[in-house]
């Protein structure tokens, strides 16, 4: 069951319009399409995604994408917030929607869960997870990260006995709370010389539960939340189990994050590996001709298909679906994600009569450390440098955050304007 309904706040502006696991992402994907690749690359293949906020285009793009074969039993279901005659709620947190979602589960015959967020970034086989947990016998298995003092703050913390049992949880703590919270996470498998380092355990929010075990434990009203209410109430009671992920994770929940984790893709040997033949990513299939590049300067980058770049200057950015920068575009660590659609010719001339910028990135404009939401229509001789490097503010047309210019979906930037 994958968790897609939050609202996403700290990734407003992208989340104007759209879910958060609807957050294009690498030029060509969802947020959504990481943990679904993980559940089909991990042989499971039946899938619910629970959706709530601005949820259109993700059921779109979820229903376009994974069909399954009619020789197959395996589905992608979206289950939306609905009222029913015994609940008039939207979800009121993480276990609350799968407590509302409980009925479609009872359909299955299964009686082992996999939770999992919509807005993550890694690459994770799922069987090594619940293999962990079968073996083990837990009624309740945590995938965790093990982390540095310097950013335990900033995640709910485990604290585990030498045979890997939660005794303790802690949602964000700090000083002593901090501190009491360490843990020899050698004992969870981790290499001595990175346990030194890395004392302390933090939750993913990807949770394998005996469907028994949740059963109970939804019972209670006030459990709405995995993180802060169930999780903690079940380690006094239930066999919760850590369970040590070693790999690249990023929890992809504010425009800084989201900024730094695309660009990192643009590097020689990115953190999260998009070309792992034994691991790929799926999306929705598109019938796009491949990327028209005249008289350009790339260096560093990520162009998807469909694009047309004539006589632009491209560093560490990443080019979605569809763009298109005209002559003397000049582009430092930006993220374009690109369009919907293609204009057409007719349309282009109306665009020229009424002085309205063509959709894509018009001539000679510069644009540093940016994200150039899909649609948008950028004008020529247009400006994006943040140079005072303001950290927030919304402007017209515009938003700052992180230090980050993020141009919001089907925006119009006129001719000349400097930001």
């Amino acid at each position: 069951m994958v968790l897609g309904g939050g609202q996403g706040t700290r990734l407003y502006p992208l989340t104007a319009l759209r879910s958060k696991p609807a957050v294009p992402l690498a030029g060509k994907y969802r947020l959504i399409d990481i943990p679904l690749s993980n559940c089909i690359n991990s042989n499971i293949s039946k899938i619910f995604v629970l959706t709530q906020f601005n949820s259109a285009s993700l059921n779109r793009h979820i229903s376009r994408t994974y069909r399954f074969s009619a020789f197959s039993d395996g589905y992608v279901d979206v289950i939306a917030a609905e009222q029913t005659l015994d609940n008039r709620n939207w979800f009121q947190g993480t276990a609350d929607a799968v407590r509302q979602a409980w009925r479609h589960l009872e359909a299955e015959s299964a009686d082992t869960l996999l939770v999992l967020a919509g807005d993550h970034l890694y690459q994770m086989d799922y069987r090594l997870f619940l293999q962990d947990h079968w073996t083990a016998g837990a009624d309740i298995t945590i995938s965790t990260l093990a982390i540095t003092e310097e950013n335990a703050s900033q995640f709910g913390l485990l604290k585990i006995d030498r045979y890997g049992r939660v005794v303790e949880f802690r949602e964000k703590p700090v000083g002593e709370e901090l501190l009491a919270m360490r843990v020899d996470t050698s004992s969870v498998g981790l290499s001595p010389e990175k346990a030194t380092k890395r004392t302390f355990l933090a939750s993913m929010g990807i949770y394998v539960f005996n469907l028994n075990v949740l059963r109970e434990l939804l019972k209670e009203e006030a459990h709405v939340d995995f993180g802060r209410q169930l999780i903690p109430a079940a380690i006094a009671t239930r066999h919760v189990r850590a369970f040590l992920y070693d790999g690249y994770w990023e929890d992809i929940g504010t425009i800084g994050a989201f900024y730094n984790a695309n660009i990192d893709l643009t590097r020689a040997i990115p953190k999260f590996n998009l070309y792992d033949p034994e691991a790929p990513i799926y999306t929705a299939p598109r019938n796009l001709p491949a990327a028209k590049i005249k008289d350009c300067i790339i260096q560093d980058s990520l162009i998807s298909e469909g694009s047309i770049l004539n006589g632009a200057e491209l560093h560490n950015s990443v080019i979605g679906i569809r763009s298109r920068l005209q002559h003397g575009v000049n582009l430092d660590s930006v993220i374009v994600m690109g369009a919907d659609y293609y204009e057409t010719i007719e349309e282009m001339c109306e665009d020229q009569v009424a002085g309205r910028p063509l959709i894509g990135i018009g001539e000679g404009s510069i644009i540093r450390k940016a994200i150039i939401d899909k649609n948008a229509r950028i004008g020529a001789n247009v400006q994006i440098l943040n140079e005072n490097r303001v950290d927030d503010l919304d402007g017209e047309n515009f938003y700052i955050r992180d230090k980050v210019v993020i141009i919001p979906k089907d925006v119009t930037i006129p001719d000349g304007t400097v930001i």
